[in-house]
């Protein structure tokens, strides 16, 4: 599908059709969309979990309201960001571009330094927002890549979020629940997928100025 086309024809589904599921290759695409979504310096202050276990699912449907796409979804993904931007994020952050640019680390410093110098001395509440924003730009990438390859999505942020951490052991893990992403393929009884798509018109969402 085009992109205007594929837009178009994704929605938040409601419902999924259980028996069908994604294949390795679609999901390992969808992944590396992820993977490859922009963030602020590079630094990706996130993880994605994957969560496979079905009991799991359940008990984190428990505290997502109940909503049947936790359990219902082929592929369920949390993803969180850390709890606190620190100087070793961004020490890791400059030995990878290293590695990966082959350029010798020392001169990768003083950008590293420049980033502790706008980052680290922020206040923790302030730092844990604009990681969260970038946690917004993965999961846009993840959802355009499945629509892409004709799987349906649900970005859900209606959540107990300190049950998930609960759940989730996130605070051992330095990390805390921003959203989630279920991936499927909609049930035909799912009424959702008949309604027009409602959204501003082009001369109200954008101003020239």
């Amino acid at each position: 599908m085009k992109l205007l086309e594929t837009l178009n024809w994704r929605y938040a589904t409601k419902r999924y059709d259980s028996s069908k599921k994604i294949s390795p290759s679609a999901l390992e695409e969808i992944k590396t969309a992820i993977q490859l979504a922009p963030s602020s310096y590079g630094l990706q202050l996130y993880q994605v979990l994957h969560i496979k276990d079905t009991q799991l699912r359940e008990q984190l449907k428990a505290a997502a309201y109940q909503q049947p796409q936790l359990t219902e979804a082929a592929e369920l993904f949390v993803f969180c960001h850390f709890d606190d931007a620190t100087p070793q994020h961004i020490d890791r952050y400059i030995e990878l571009k290293a590695k990966t640019q082959a350029v010798p680390k020392e001169t990768l410093l003083a950008y590293g330094e420049t980033m502790k110098g706008s980052i680290v001395d922020l206040p923790k509440e302030q730092k844990q927002i604009w990681m969260a924003k970038q946690v917004y730009i993965a999961l846009a990438n993840g959802i355009t890549a499945s629509a892409n390859l004709g799987i349906d999505s649900s970005p859900m942020e209606g959540f107990d979020k300190a049950a998930f951490d609960e759940i989730l052991d996130l605070k051992s893990k330095g990390l805390q629940s921003a959203v989630i992403l279920a991936l499927g393929y909609r049930s035909e009884e799912d009424e959702t997928q008949h309604q027009t798509k409602v959204r501003k018109p082009l001369e109200e969402l954008f101003t020239s100025i």
